[in-house]
């Protein structure tokens, strides 16, 4: 009986932890996200605020967050782990800006499938330009989240926690080392 209840106990505390790290990357990418929808009507200067965007970009960030723990799940980006970190967590933004843009991909044909009933001209649409200057605006909001990441990886989750959320820390490690 306790058996079962150690391992419910650790189902629980798993689910847990995957529902704060889905959170914390949708934070981060909906924050961007939205900034990026705020730059866009500043830019355009188009101040009839179309509320409906900047749900899209929640939603956006939601789906990418669970994008990133699918492939974390599925070790995506784990080769370069030994290196330094910036290399790591540039490697880990490329992979996951290509796994970000294949599901993208996939997201076109679905919605083409579903408006149309076939998959032909799902890309008619879709530019070049357009594809790049996305992919480098992903990759560059990737770069920090992957470094932030991979310097928790190495540090420890508590040791990242008293860092960056705790007065001292440096200090209660030089004397406990």
């Amino acid at each position: 009986m306790s058996g079962e209840n150690s391992g419910g106990q650790g189902l629980k505390q798993k689910t847990i932890h995957e529902l704060w790290e889905l959170a914390w990357i949708f934070l981060y990418l909906a924050f961007f996200f939205c900034s990026l929808e705020v730059y866009s009507v500043l830019l355009l200067r188009d101040f009839h605020v179309k509320y409906l965007n900047f749900g899209f970009a929640i939603i956006n960030a939601l789906v990418v967050a669970k994008v990133i723990l699918l492939g974390e799940y599925a070790k995506l980006g784990r080769k370069y782990e030994h290196r330094p970190l910036i290399q790591s967590a540039a490697y880990k933004a490329v992979i996951f800006v290509l796994l970000v843009f294949a599901f993208h991909m996939v997201e076109e044909l679905v919605k083409r499938f579903l408006h149309t009933g076939h998959f032909a001209g799902a890309f008619s649409e879709t530019h070049v330009n357009d594809l790049v200057g996305r992919g480098a605006v992903v990759f560059c909001t990737f770069l920090p989240l992957f470094a932030f990441r991979e310097a928790r990886r190495v540090l420890g989750q508590e040791r990242f926690v008293d860092l960056f959320f705790r007065a001292g820390a440096k200090d209660r490690w030089e004397d406990h080392p």
